[in-house]
């Protein structure tokens, strides 16, 4: 499997929280977390960066915990960040910020980070594992 560099976009230290077990099961599948939050400046010894603007370097996936009012504000950093792709993960889906994407060439897909993870489908290259429920 492919190693990722991903931003989790509304990261969390609540471990209720679904950003939160996709920090978690992210760097136990060995990829990279850069984390934005104002509102952290560190989760489990993870720095947190407080503005989408400030993560520097190429980024493979950005994932979305955010609500659609919240990443309406940030389209244009998004679209900045030049992700290689983006996942909406439940209740994440803005039409703006997808239509945004589309116009950039930016792929993007409504999914659950954590089911990619567990069925092997993170990856865009990754060979789905068998599903054990």
């Amino acid at each position: 499997m492919k190693k990722e560099r991903v931003v989790i976009l509304g990261a969390s230290d609540n471990p209720e929280r679904y950003s939160y077990k996709a920090m978690k099961r992210l760097l136990e599948a060995g990829h990279e977390v850069v984390l934005v939050n104002r509102g952290y400046t560190e989760i489990e010894g993870q720095p947190v960066l407080a503005d989408l603007g400030d993560v520097t370097g190429e980024v493979d996936t950005l994932t979305m915990y955010v609500r659609p009012e919240v990443s309406t504000i940030l389209i244009d950093k998004i679209i900045a960040l030049k992700p290689k792709r983006v996942i909406f993960n439940p209740s994440t889906d803005n039409a703006r910020l997808q239509l945004a994407l589309d116009e950039a060439v930016i792929d993007w897909e409504s999914a659950c980070t954590l089911v990619l993870l567990r069925t092997g489908q993170f990856s865009p290259s990754a060979e789905p594992s068998e599903m054990t429920d």
